[in-house]
């Protein structure tokens, strides 16, 4: 019956920790990528939060995958602090440093001289262990990633280079633009003032040529002959013109014998108002 009670505990203890296996918060920063030219340092930040127990240790990893599925463990700070180098980073350990910053909350890793052979996800890897019926035991894992992105001087002049042409050819394209519209604008006022001058001395010949006037001819006004034997005068047209009529008169008769010589005239006056 014992058996069957400590079978039970242990099955029960094993499920209770597997259910607490995955709740430890882990994150990376900066991410999800960083760029960082060649010879630069590289410095990451490991987060941890939500430990089941404040008396629990962390264990610390981190790992550098350079294609997926492979990854190479670079640093370990087992739960007592003590830092672990693997791999080539064992014989490079002045490039690779690990330092517990804030206990059990952030963790940073610094990459000294980057080389192109550190381009990659650089992967955080939490473990979160306590005591149970005195063995430590894990209680919760944690994990996080960042890339990083490690930029050669060549590409990097390159990448200047380009940006260099792509500005020069917009400043190139902007000054023909500007002679074209210089170039316009030149002509219209070199037009414009060709105009005006042709004016101007056309002008000045037609004021130098001499006027021939057209003689005038007088018109001698016409008599017309009334039916009752007068002569009517023309009337002329203007304003506050007093207009006059002259008669003809047969002298007065005289004594028989006594020759004449004089003609008698009647002139009536009539105004005409216009």
């Amino acid at each position: 019956m014992m058996h069957i009670f400590w079978v039970t505990l242990a099955l029960l203890s094993e499920a209770l920790i597997a259910d607490v296996c995955e709740g430890l918060n882990v994150t990376v920063s900066p991410g999800p990528a960083v760029r960082y030219m060649e010879g630069a340092n590289a410095t990451l930040f490991c987060h941890v939060s939500q430990k089941k127990r404040t008396e629990n240790l962390l264990a610390v990893r981190w790992a550098l995958s350079l294609s997926p599925g492979q990854e190479h463990l670079m640093i370990k700070m087992n739960k007592f602090g003590g830092v672990q180098y693997y791999g080539n980073y064992s014989r490079n350990k002045e490039r690779v440093h690990l330092y517990e910053e804030r206990v059990g909350a952030r963790y940073k890793l610094l990459v000294l001289n980057l080389r192109q052979t550190d381009q990659g996800h650089y992967i955080c890897k939490v473990q979160e262990i306590g005591k149970h019926k005195s063995k430590w035991t894990a209680w919760s894992n944690g994990t996080a990633a960042t890339e990083i992105k490690v930029i050669s001087y060549q590409a990097s002049d390159e990448s200047t280079s380009e940006n260099k042409n792509r500005t020069w050819w917009f400043f190139e394209d902007l000054y023909l633009y500007a002679v074209f519209v210089c170039s316009v604008g030149i002509i219209s006022v070199l037009l414009f003032t060709l105009i005006i001058a042709c004016q101007s001395i056309f002008s000045k010949r037609r004021s130098r040529a001499p006027r021939v006037n057209a003689p005038r001819v007088a018109h001698k006004p016409k008599l017309l002959k009334h039916q009752s034997g007068k002569v009517i005068l023309p009337k002329i047209a203007e304003e506050s013109l007093t207009y006059a009529e002259l008669e003809l008169m047969k002298p007065p008769k005289l004594a028989k014998g006594v020759p004449t010589s004089t003609v008698y005239a009647q002139i009536l006056f009539e105004e005409n108002k216009l």
